[in-house]
């Protein structure tokens, strides 16, 4: 069996894949940026263990990390694991995708393995919004190249640094109000928020379908968030949760051929 690992900023997603590309189990955990390879190695064991997995069935495994610490963490853990180095995804690998854009090397490996996977369930052009530590958007064109994206904080952020710097402010439930219009302060944060984060990628998608001359452009929502946020607009042609994940498996495989 093959183990994805999408390390972001605040969770880690766990995929375990068999070898008909099934996606049998997800996990997720917070990001820790102290933990080693062995306590890594730790958790990893205790969840196919909670599960009924055998954890002596791992094959292989892929890892997209956006934290540069955990990315040698997790390398070390697999090595341990498997006997072996696991693919450590990132720009220099080969994705199977034209990245033109002017500094490739630069592109995060979840942007990459979200355009690879979205690509690859639905063809060209296609327009990912990842709703995770930063609420990202990547573009693949017509001809299957990617071709960059925008980065802005996301929707947590924005309510941590909100309620850290607004006094009378308190933390509220993160779901799609009802209405824009608030008629307290629970639906107006609410709106603020999520609606916000709807609209922002609404607007964002719109002007980037009008400068790449596509306008039917096919939009899915992947990231933590993103069925929170779908609630809140029409924006989305599908929501899929698993398609960081599934996008790391792609790469793995265009490695082994």
């Amino acid at each position: 069996m093959l183990v994805t690992v999408d390390v972001g900023n605040t969770q880690t997603t766990i995929g375990l894949f068999d070898d008909t590309g099934a996606n049998l189990m997800c996990w997720r955990m917070p990001t820790l940026h102290t933990d080693t390879s062995d306590s890594l190695r730790s958790r990893l064991h205790g969840y196919f263990v909670m599960d009924g997995f055998d954890f002596g069935s791992i094959r292989d495994a892929a890892v997209a990390s956006v934290v540069p610490v955990l990315a040698r963490a997790w390398l070390r853990c697999f090595q341990r694991v498997l006997g072996h180095d696991p693919l450590m995804v990132g720009a220099g690998a080969s994705c199977g995708m034209r990245l033109e854009v002017q500094n490739p090397s630069s592109v995060g490996a979840d942007r990459i393995a979200n355009a690879v996977a979205a690509l690859r369930s639905y063809g060209a052009p296609v327009i990912v919004v990842d709703f995770g530590t930063a609420t990202n958007i990547d573009v693949v064109d017509r001809s299957g190249a990617y071709r960059g994206g925008t980065i802005g904080p996301g929707l947590m952020l924005s309510a941590d640094a909100l309620f850290a710097r607004a006094a009378r402010l308190s933390s509220v439930p993160i779901e799609a109000p009802e209405h824009a219009l608030g008629d307290g302060t629970e639906a107006a944060l609410q709106a603020g928020l999520v609606i916000g984060a709807a609209a922002q990628a609404e607007g964002l998608v719109a002007r980037i379908k009008d400068e790449l001359g596509e306008p039917n452009a096919t939009v899915v929502g992947t990231g933590g968030l993103a069925r929170t946020v779908s609630a809140a607009t029409n924006l989305f042609d599908v929501v899929d949760p698993d398609l960081t994940l599934r996008g790391i498996r792609e790469i793995w495989l265009a490695q082994q051929q």
